[in-house]
C-alpha cells in the first residue's frame, strides 16, 4: 500500500529528503505523498524512511491505495528504469 501524511503533519522537513523517489511534496497545507511514486522504499531500503524519521507519526498505510509487495517492486522497477541515463 502506498503511505499517507496525515493532518497530524507539523511540515518539520525531516521526511521529504529522506524519500528516495522523490514522492514528498509540500502540499498547501502540509506535506504529500505522490502515489504514484511512492513504492514505500521497497527497493532502496528495508523499511520506509519517512516513517522512520516522522517526529509525530503522521505517516501511516494508505488504505485506499492498496498494493502488495509485488507491485512496489514493479513500481520500483519502472521508476528506476525512467531514470536511467540515456545514451
Amino acid at each position: 500500500m502506498a503511505l499517507l501524511i496525515t493532518d497530524d503533519c507539523i511540515n518539520c522537513d525531516v521526511c521529504e529528503p529522506e524519500c528516495p523517489n522523490a514522492a514528498i511534496t509540500m502540499g498547501e497545507e502540509i506535506y504529500e505523498i505522490a502515489f504514484s511514486l511512492c513504492t514505500e522504499c521497497v527497493g532502496h531500503y528495508e523499511t520506509s524512511q519517512c516513517v522512520e524519521v516522522c517526529p509525530v507519526e503522521c505517516i501511516v498505510i494508505d488504505a485506499a491505495q492498496p498494493e502488495t509487495q509485488a507491485q512496489l517492486m514493479q513500481k520500483y522497477t519502472g521508476l528506476m528504469a525512467k531514470n536511467e541515463p540515456k545514451g
